[in-house]
């Protein structure tokens, strides 16, 4: 078989016109053409599945099948195959619809000769790449305009998040500015005439003053590691129970302004694994302060460490506020707040921070909560091992 040869399959039930077919194949040029000759439509498939072929000689009057559906089994099969059809009759309108069905060609038998049939098989092959071409031109120009879409939109959200960032600091960086700014000015130039309990009443403003703003500055870092893709884990081997432990007795201070209880259950036995401390520190630092900063006064916090088969499972609860139904879906997008929560400060970044900390971590976080009920917070991590 010669190497530029084409591959024709013909589907025809008449042996006498398969033979003029042949014949007139021969005429042409035989070294130039392959044909494989099937008398049923069925018997065509199963060669498609296993063979390859550049071009179809499709009679549409089949023992196993007949008219247009032909065609379109065939398509359905091979798309990229093209099809001339084979008919005695001489239909415009039967032309038509085979081309609109996925023909490339209509001939009539009686009409055929040398020149019509090879031109035909020529200009169906041709005509069904410089389709493929096109289909694919048409692919890759849709995957283009998404790509720009996708782009485009992440270069609006990012203004948007540059918009609310410039937003927060104007509001939120500001206040405790204002109070370092005041606190400094006093014990400057009136430090001779100030008692040691204001003094120390003025330094307590600062500590809490620059922890609010160090706290804002980290929530900033870790917004820009989240939206460069530059987030990761730095994996060191951690005691989980000593670390959650000692979260919440550095919590329980602040907890204690409002005589709430944290009470911490570790349940099962937990193995020694590999996890960022940093990554931990700020999931379970923000979502316990969360808890407290929206809990009720003498209420209580659950906070659960539970080991499961690979995963261990960080469960959080208070009896505070709630949140509304609407809310939920929204609380993990930078500067949603719900809207039972206005008159207490906040950024609206902890959740989305959170959520980036977890993904980072390749665990997940759930929230379900009730308007005057309170809050459950989920977050599940795989263990990992150095």
């Amino acid at each position: 078989m010669a190497k530029n040869s084409v591959e024709i399959l013909l589907i025809e039930d008449d042996p006498a016109e398969a033979r003029l077919l042949k014949e007139v194949l021969k005429s042409f040029n035989l070294q130039s053409f392959s044909l494989v000759h099937v008398n049923r439509l069925q018997a065509a498939l199963e060669k498609l599945k296993c063979d390859y072929f550049d071009v179809i000689l499709l009679d549409l009057t089949l023992p196993d099948s007949q008219g247009l559906s032909s065609v379109e089994t065939i398509v359905d099969q091979a798309p990229n195959l093209p099809i001339v059809v084979l008919t005695n009759t001489n239909d415009d309108n039967l032309a038509i619809e085979a081309v609109r069905r996925g023909a490339q060609d209509y001939l009539i038998k009686r009409k055929i000769n040398v020149e019509v049939l090879v031109r035909s098989i020529k200009y169906a092959i041709e005509r069904q790449r410089a389709s493929e071409i096109l289909r694919e031109a048409n692919e890759s120009l849709v995957n283009q305009i998404q790509t720009k879409t996708d782009e485009l939109i992440k270069v609006r959200e990012i203004d948007r998040l540059k918009s609310g960032l410039f937003s927060m600091f104007s509001h939120d960086f500001r206040n405790p500015l204002t109070t370092v700014l005041a606190c400094a000015e006093l014990l400057q130039k009136k430090s001779h005439l100030l008692t040691e309990e204001k003094k120390v009443h003025l330094f307590d403003l600062l500590r809490g003053a620059s922890k609010n703003m160090s706290q804002l500055l980290d929530e900033v870092l870790l917004v820009g590691r989240a939206d460069s893709g530059t987030s990761k884990c730095n994996l060191v081997n951690l005691d989980l129970t000593s670390l959650c432990r000692q979260i919440v007795d550095e919590l329980q201070i602040i907890a204690d302004k409002k005589q709430i209880e944290i009470i911490f259950i570790s349940q099962n036995t937990l193995p020694e694994s590999s996890w960022d401390e940093s990554l931990l520190r700020h999931i379970l630092s923000n979502l316990l302060s969360n808890a407290i900063k929206y809990s009720l006064d003498n209420s209580q916090i659950k906070f659960e460490l539970i080991a499961e088969d690979k995963q261990v499972v960080f469960r959080i609860q208070d009896w505070g506020i709630g949140i509304p139904q609407a809310d939920i879906p929204h609380l993990f997008e930078p500067f949603h707040r719900a809207n039972n929560v206005e008159r207490i400060p906040g950024t609206g970044l902890g959740l989305a921070i959170v959520k980036n900390c977890v993904e980072t971590h390749r665990g997940y976080i759930n929230l379900e909560s009730e308007v005057g009920l309170g809050s459950i917070v989920t977050v599940t991590i795989p263990f990992t091992f150095s």
